[in-house]
């Protein structure tokens, strides 16, 4: 049974935005609930008003009323004005009979307002605006309405401007807030994703609150311990290859004063395989640590060609297709190494490379091409790990010592780049690698 789809995808990308979006929203929410309770307030004091009014003032009004001259009432009809309700020396319009509970609620204290002393006709004249009228005769048989039209205080003009003011306000700080929090954190993935191996790599800044600088402290004791290993297991290595060599070049010469033969041939194949996986290790060990000078500028169209020149002057199959051309600042031995592992690999299993540089939207491709076997897609990955190979002998003429693209993705890492094998179409290996 298939689990509901949760609307994570639905949020941002960044740690920022969601908490900027989460907060943000929060307190907009909490600022409408306060408005609407505002406002629920308001209407509750404005009929509470309302009524209050009409009970102390309906009973004085049509008292004044019943006592003026008829030819007079006009004149005060004016001052006995209010906001929510008016004396009308008319009859009740046509209308409906009221439905709402405060309508009746009106007309209820309205008749107890006059003692119960008079006929009350009311009835609703207008839904919206809610308008009603309640009509009564006065003692002469004049008739009188009161129109009732209940309407909020009105708003003034100002607070709407100062409430969104105030919401502005509000998403600033929690902005701020956030990138604060925040913040920390970025530099921290940076730092994590700059950490060289190697210790040579700036120290984290240990400072701020207290959780960033506790962890900015263990990133840069990892980095430290980290380091101390790299540099741990290349000494290791070092003493081994340079101890080896003894033993190994002494084999070397009790095999080459042997009797000429089958079996010489192969004692000597395998003194120097040994030596061979010794000089790589050793190789692959220091690569994690490989000093970096000061990038220089470097015509890279320039430099492939004469990478694929001392190939054909050693009379190697290696030609250069039709590039285009490009400029990088970077690490001119460093990236030879790179794609003499690249070109000795695709010289190993088919016999002949291409070699081609790209540029597109300002990212430089190196491509080294073969047409040999290729590589399983889903051994692509695996085979850039040490010592992996597909051949399972350790023949240095076919299998290798499964070091060399191993040291080509490490070195090209180093220069900041990326490494990536595919199968070409029709058969063969693609190396490319991309340099921003």
């Amino acid at each position: 049974m298939s689990m509901p789809a949760r609307p994570w995808h639905l949020l941002p990308r960044t740690l920022w935005m969601r908490l900027l979006l989460i907060l943000g929203v929060g307190l907009l929410l909490a600022h409408a609930l306060s408005f609407a309770l505002l406002f629920q307030e308001r209407m509750d004091a404005t009929r509470s008003m309302m009524l209050r009014n009409l009970y102390e003032d309906v009973p004085v009004s049509v008292a004044l009323l019943e006592r003026l001259p008829a030819a007079e009432r006009a004149a005060w009809i004016p001052r006995l004005e209010r906001r929510t309700y008016r004396y009308l020396l008319r009859p009740a319009q046509p209308g409906v009979a009221l439905d709402g509970v405060r309508a009746r609620q009106v007309t209820a204290l309205i008749h107890d307002a006059l003692g119960r002393e008079y006929d009350l006709r009311p009835r609703a004249v207008s839904r919206v605006p809610e308008r009603y009228e309640v009509e009564l005769s006065l003692r002469d048989g004049s008739p009188l309405t009161i129109e009732v039209t209940p309407s909020l205080m009105p708003v003034a003009t100002w607070l709407p401007w100062v409430l969104a003011l105030q919401v502005l306000l509000l998403l600033v700080c929690v902005a701020a807030a956030v990138r604060l929090a925040t913040r920390p954190l970025a530099r921290l993935a940076t730092a994590a994703g700059q950490m060289d191996p190697a210790g040579r790599g700036a120290a984290l800044p240990e400072h701020g609150p207290t959780e960033v600088m506790q962890a900015a402290q263990a990133l840069n004791a990892l980095q430290t311990r980290v380091a101390a290993h790299v540099s741990e297991r290349t000494q290791l290595l070092a003493a081994i290859s340079h101890d080896l060599q003894t033993p190994l070049t002494r084999m070397r010469l009790r095999a080459e004063a042997m009797d000429e033969g089958d079996t010489q041939d192969k004692l000597m194949r395998d003194i120097d395989h040994v030596s061979q996986l010794v000089r790589d290790g050793l190789n692959y060990a220091r690569g994690t640590g490989i000093a970096l000078d000061a990038p220089v500028r470097l015509d890279l169209r320039a430099f492939l060609d004469s990478v694929v020149d001392d190939y054909q002057d050693a009379g190697r199959d290696v030609r250069l297709q039709a590039s285009e051309s490009a400029l990088r600042d970077t690490h001119p031995p460093v990236l030879r190494r790179v794609l003499q592992n690249l070109i000795d690999n695709a010289l190993a299993y088919a016999g002949d490379a291409e070699t081609r540089l790209r540029v597109e939207d300002g990212v430089v491709h190196i491509d080294v091409l073969d047409r040999g076997p290729g590589i399983p897609e889903d051994q692509l990955e695996q085979v850039l790990q040490p010592f992996a190979r597909l051949e399972p002998s350790r023949n240095r003429s076919t299998g290798g010592t499964g070091l060399g693209l191993a040291i080509a993705l490490q070195l090209a890492q180093a220069l900041g780049g990326r490494l990536r094998l595919s199968n070409r179409e029709g058969g063969g290996l693609q190396a490319t690698l991309t340099l921003h």
